[in-house]
């Protein structure tokens, strides 16, 4: 009986595992445990496979399943599997979550300059900074890869040898030799294609379309590489366009290239998570990742960029993300987590100004990459496309060769790319495209194709009207290179806005940096609009996104870290933000592309960035790992969860409350309130990092429209015994504004540094229940007296 009731048991289970198994559909998802306790690569790995072995008839299907063991930096795995596998792995006491990998998608020389860091205001020079400091710090670049040969990743003159702390290494690959490849400069090369390759199908190498080796068949990673850390290299410049000495914001900094992304910038979260696992161990100082998914966001823990980030947060490691680019509406920000820099895009003081010239009498200026003198005719739209409206589908199918066709981006919705492709298409000779400045930038283009402005262009239009017996001859001159004529920097249209959808009470972006029309080395074999149709090869291209103002912050948080190696990701994100500026160069409010609006913390983070101020900020807001455990808790994660995720100090407790709190009180340099309906006190506290180490910092409070704020103390005093001052901030709404942000800012000076802080509330009754003075009888005085005697 008992030898029958057991083979009647294991069958039963053999089958049930079997139905599992046998499910039709199956993903890869990722299966994510938290802290790697084992310490062991091969142990945490057998481990994996045993846990994934519970959902399978067998350890060998288990096996085959895996798709990759994240072993080193923390302990999870993908694996191929069903739906119903995965919702029992979840359900698993030791599993923290199981979410399917999504596929994320990319964020597609004279900016640095324009920050004040990079070329001498007489002639090409960097400044000393940068020529001397950089060589010990090393950014991780995910992306799609690096073209190698570029001069760009060419060692700088008397480089140090490579830090003994680096684990990392070049892989051989298609047409990736890593003893010809790799130098002083480009010190790492690793790429990840299995997690791809099951959701897209194996990868298309043919005609160099792709390789599977570190090597960029896109451009995009190399354009975001030489941005970052890229050498010295002269008379850089596109056709002639912006030419000068391009240079990233740490010349001297070592790259290492992990490449996750393919084809045509799509990239598996399977793979992504790799990534994270092995730059943690190899030893990067900052990962540098342009690329996201847009709202609905997913909960942190459902997030490998999220979840990677924080691990490498734990092990003091800064992660930059690029903001995304669907702006300029509200709330579509993506890489929202707070333990990571979410960067927005503006642009720089560098326009290319390109006279058009009608009938020899009429004149007018747009802005073109155009490096020929055209001379045709000028036609409308109508002629050639049904309703005006330029786009392929539209077409009349009559030739339009010789003609220069005019076309407005308000028919229809025209975005310029779709009338390019409809005007090549018709086979004319350029492209004059009108729309609102606001939403214009200059671009390379597959046609000659000049932008201008809505007056402009009605003007055309007009001139056309009147001209009914013949078109009007147009000539178009070559473009010029022109700076510092424009304000700038604008916030770009596209730039992805908050609040976040997923934590309001955070201030994402956190900054803007340039991220339009950036100059940046380029494959030679890949055309530089990336379409099959341009056969042009360059070595140096204009490209705009925020992925191009992701690496010019991981630049720069390369060049503070060589300079401040002991500062945490949160100190070096603190410094960024409080240095940064909000004024144009005119000393106007920096405005916001896309409405022409003044910007405010929601388009632009705390400003725009100052690398030489962020080096030096006076004051910092500092972070620990168990400084998140609050804000963990407001996003799903339980107390043993929380308790697996991070390294707790020794007595250091989980607790989370039982129902949700606001987030306002985590040390963040920014302070937001997402709904403000009575008073509330705030603490904040700082560090002095000064070179003075006893010093008084005064506070100035501009305070947001509808809302009285006091700040207490007003005076911070610092010594050498006493480097961290902790203050509190009062909040007492005085008016309705429901679902309406203002906006101000409090402002610490001690003469030598200017520290400020965003405030950004939302009002959401016009009846405090307690004044600014009873707010005060709550805390402890003791706790906040400035004792000058005593310090």
């Amino acid at each position: 009986m008992t030898s029958a009731y057991n083979h009647s048991f294991l069958g039963m289970v053999f089958l049930s595992l079997s139905i599992i198994y046998s499910e039709s559909t199956s993903n890869v998802y990722i299966v994510y445990l938290g802290l790697n306790n084992i310490q062991d690569p091969i142990l945490t790995s057998n481990y994996h496979v045993q846990l994934l072995s519970s959902v399978f008839p067998s350890e060998e299907h288990a096996r085959k399943s895996m798709v990759y063991s994240y072993k080193h930096s923390f302990s999870g795995f993908s694996a191929r599997i069903n739906s119903t596998q995965a919702a029992t792995l979840a359900g698993m006491e030791r599993v923290i979550s199981v979410f399917k990998s999504k596929i994320l998608k990319l964020h597609t020389t004279r900016s640095w300059d324009f920050m004040g860091l990079n070329l001498d205001p007489i002639g090409d020079q960097a400044t000393p900074l940068q020529l001397t400091h950089g060589d010990n710090a090393i950014v991780g670049l995910f992306d799609t890869g690096i073209w190698p040969e570029s001069k760009s990743f060419n060692e700088e003159p008397n480089m140090q040898p490579i830090p003994k702390t680096w684990r990392g290494k070049c892989v051989n690959g298609e047409n990736f030799d890593p003893k010809k490849s790799c130098n002083l400069k480009l010190i790492g090369a690793r790429y990840y294609l299995k997690g791809y390759e099951l959701e897209h199908g194996l990868l298309n190498t043919t005609g160099n379309l792709e390789y599977q080796s570190p090597r960029d068949a896109n451009g995009h990673g190399t354009h975001t590489a030489s941005t970052a850390v890229g050498s010295t290299v002269k008379k850089a410049s596109f056709l002639g366009f912006g030419e000068g000495t391009a240079r990233g914001g740490a010349p001297r900094a070592r790259l290492a290239i992990y490449k996750v992304c393919w084809e045509d910038g799509r990239c598996s979260e399977a793979d992504i998570l790799a990534a994270f696992d092995e730059a943690i161990y190899d030893g990067v100082d900052a990962i540098s990742a342009s690329f996201g998914s847009p709202p609905p966001l997913v909960p942190l823990y459902n997030s490998s960029s999220d979840i990677g980030s924080f691990h490498a947060m734990q092990k003091g490691i800064s992660v930059i993300f690029s903001a995304g680019n669907n702006g300029p509406d509200p709330s579509l920000v993506q890489n929202v987590a707070p333990w990571s820099t979410c960067v927005g895009a503006s642009s720089i003081d560098r326009n290319f100004p390109t006279r058009i010239l009608l009938d020899n009498s009429l004149s007018f200026v747009g802005e073109s990459l155009n490096n020929k003198h055209i001379e045709a005719y000028l036609v409308g739209a109508r002629i050639f496309f049904r309703g005006g409206i330029c786009r392929m589908s539209r077409w009349r199918n009559n030739n339009a060769f010789g003609a220069v066709i005019l076309c407005f981006s308000t028919p229809g919705s025209v975005l310029i790319e779709e009338a390019e492709v409809a005007v090549w298409g018709a086979n004319a000779t350029g492209l004059i495209f009108v729309d609102s400045p606001t939403r214009q930038y200059v671009d390379v283009d597959i046609i000659p194709t000049i932008r201008v402005d809505m007056i402009q262009g009605t003007k055309m239009g007009h001139y056309l009207s009147q001209s009914m017996m013949y078109p009007p001859k147009v000539h178009i001159f070559p473009s010029k290179t022109i700076i510092k004529q424009t304000p700038a920097p604008v916030v770009a249209d596209f730039s992805s806005r908050g609040p976040s959808s997923i934590s309001p009470d955070i201030l994402k972006p956190d900054i803007s940096a340039p991220g339009v029309t950036i100059l940046a080395a380029w494959p030679p074999g890949i055309p530089p609009t990336s379409t099959s149709i341009d056969q042009r090869s360059v070595e140096w291209n204009f490209q705009s996104g925020t992925s191009m103002s992701c690496p010019h912050v991981s630049g720069i948080v390369a060049l503070i870290k060589s300079l401040h190696p002991n500062w945490s990701p949160a100190a070096i994100r603190s410094a960024l933000m409080t240095t940064a500026y909000n004024r144009d160069m005119n000393h106007d409010t920096i405005l916001s592309g896309g409405t022409n609006e003044e910007s405010n913390p929601f388009d632009i983070g705390a400003g725009h960035i100052n690398p030489l101020k962020a080096i030096d900020p006076g004051l910092v807001y500092d972070l620990k790992a168990d400084d998140y455990i609050l804000f963990l808790c407001n996003n799903g994660y339980t107390e043993d969860q929380i308790k697996r995720i991070i390294s707790l100090v020794p007595g250091k407790n989980v607790n989370c409350p039982k129902e949700m709190t606001s987030n306002t009180n985590l040390n963040y340099p920014s302070i937001t309130i997402s709904s403000l309906e009575s008073s509330v006190i705030i603490k904040r506290t700082v560090r002095n990092v000064g070179g003075r180490k006893t010093s008084l910092y005064f506070a100035r409070v501009v305070c947001p429209h509808g809302v009285e704020v006091t700040v207490w103390p007003m005076i911070l005093f610092f010594s050498y015994f006493r480097d961290e001052v902790s203050y509190y901030v009062t909040f007492k709404p005085k008016k309705v504004s429901r679902g309406r942000y203002d906006y101000g800012e409090i402002v610490w000076s001690d003469g030598f540094h200017t520290v400020r802080s965003p405030l950004v509330v939302c009002v959401n009754t016009a009846t405090p229940d307690i004044t600014i003075d009873d707010s005060f009888q709550a805390l402890d005085r003791e706790s906040l007296s400035l004792s000058l005697s005593g310090a």
